[in-house]
């Protein structure tokens, strides 16, 4: 289900938060329950539950406003999470979850586990989580570990069948070898190539060669290096990306590294296979140099025309920018395939530096704004040459 006002991200400026309330009410009135959503319980402990998140002032933990729950007391967050396991049925309830952690902040969340654990993990609470990693005790920190880890995997389950066939596919097509196993038979190259031997009288196919695709082991790997920019505004990328090489490293043919940025780098390639791993190292925030970043990625390959560099930045280059341009055309001159990503994911909002962009587009770098199925048919493409 998704918000009454269209989008995860709140109401827009021009929308007051007394009629975002006004509109959940409507939601979740009969309407809603004729499509399964609706309440099974109703009457003013609806509203006060709703005024604790939509409410005017509803920003501030501190609150002291009373709700109608318990006349004469305000309401707590272990009184809101209570009442909204008794009265709203799961999909409702996760979506109100998460408003609520967008909004009221996870400041008590924090300091009480019990708490925590009873949310439903969902993307918002995740990246509040790592948002505010550097707050955590250590019991908090392994219980959020397992929060970040469940919607990593569910995301990673929903990416995998999409991304997999596209890479694996142009990979497998990447190549033919005399070796004639029937598995391995490419019966379009067959076909295609040999159609000048075609017999039209008597409408046969005179095949002259067979075509066969070189086994992924005996291949040459291609090899994908991400550099991810740490900022806080990449934080929906961050999470796709640890996600997306993931995936990579487990495909046959390919060879996976996987690096942070600000204005240093931390290698993480050793995690790639672990994403959550990945995630919890995320430290936001801090500079960028992503001239210094691509000259790192520069470093690890070693062969170019089987490597692709996929830098995950929004280009607010805060070193040289010439420096990164230089970088980009050199590397590209040296058979590297450069992709940069302004945002990586199915909500992120691409904002990020289009005048630099562009200019590193010039030089050789191919610059979207996608989503990871999108990402991969690309990088199919460029594998298939």
């Amino acid at each position: 289900m998704s918000t009454p006002h269209g989008s995860p991200k709140g109401p827009t400026h021009k929308q007051s938060q007394a009629e975002l309330a006004s509109r959940w009410r409507l939601v979740l009135g009969k309407e809603a329950e004729e499509h399964g959503m609706g309440l099974c319980g109703a009457g003013e402990d609806v509203e006060g539950l709703l005024d604790y998140v939509f409410g005017m002032g509803a920003s501030d933990s501190t609150d002291e406003r009373r709700a109608s729950l318990n006349p004469g007391h305000a309401m707590t967050l272990p009184d809101w999470i209570n009442q909204v396991e008794e009265l709203f049925p799961g999909q409702t309830r996760e979506v109100l979850e998460a408003e609520l952690v967008q909004r009221r902040g996870i400041g008590d969340l924090l300091e009480s586990p019990d708490l925590l654990e009873r949310i439903e993990p969902n993307m918002e609470l995740a990246k509040t989580l790592l948002t505010h990693s550097d707050l955590m005790t250590e019991e908090t920190r392994a219980l959020a570990r397992k929060i970040i880890d469940r919607v990593v995997q569910e995301l990673k389950e929903k990416l995998k069948p999409k991304v997999e066939p596209a890479i694996t596919g142009a990979i497998r097509r990447d190549r033919h070898s005399p070796r004639k196993v029937v598995r391995n038979f490419d019966v379009d190259t067959t076909i295609r190539r040999n159609l000048q031997h075609y017999d039209a009288e008597n409408e046969r196919l005179l095949v002259d060669r067979l075509y066969f695709y070189a086994s992924e082991r005996n291949k040459r790997p291609w090899h994908i290096i991400l550099a991810v920019d740490q900022s806080g505004s990449m934080l929906d990328s961050a999470i796709f990306s640890g996600v997306m090489a993931s995936i990579f490293y487990e495909l046959p043919g390919v060879r996976t590294s996987l690096f942070l940025f600000d204005t240093s780098v931390v290698d993480l390639t050793d995690m790639v296979g672990q994403p959550v791993d990945v995630l919890m190292s995320i430290q936001l925030g801090g500079g960028t140099d992503i001239a210094s970043a691509l000259k790192y990625a520069a470093q690890l390959v070693r062969e170019p025309a089987r490597t692709i560099v996929v830098a995950i930045t929004d280009f607010y280059e805060g070193g040289s920018e010439a420096a990164l341009i230089r970088q980009v055309k050199e590397m590209s001159l040296s058979g590297v395939r450069m992709v940069g990503l302004g945002a990586l994911g199915y909500d992120a909002q691409p904002e990020y530096n289009r005048s630099t962009a562009k200019k590193c587009r010039k030089v050789g770098m191919s610059v979207l704004s996608c989503t990871p199925e999108s990402l991969a048919a690309s990088m199919a493409r460029i594998i298939r040459g």
